[in-house]
């Protein structure tokens, strides 16, 4: 494995351990800001599933970029 498919392989175990906390304990965010705000609670279960989507979609640009270069 060359190190530079290694350090690829490193930061997407990171991203999708990260993520898979981040949807592990969703259900439990939500309904507690739900408490106090209904909206607020669809509102941050919105921002972190699009927050999954947005980190690969910056990270695809930011490897374009460097292999345009």
């Amino acid at each position: 494995m060359s190190p530079e498919s290694r350090s690829q392989a490193i930061a997407a175990a990171i991203i999708l351990l990260g993520a898979g906390l981040v949807i592990y304990f969703l259900p439990t965010i939500v309904l507690w800001i739900g408490n106090f705000s209904p909206v607020l609670g669809i509102a941050v279960g919105v921002c972190l599933i699009m927050a999954f989507f947005a980190i690969f979609w910056l990270r695809a640009r930011y490897q374009r970029s460097k292999g345009k270069h």
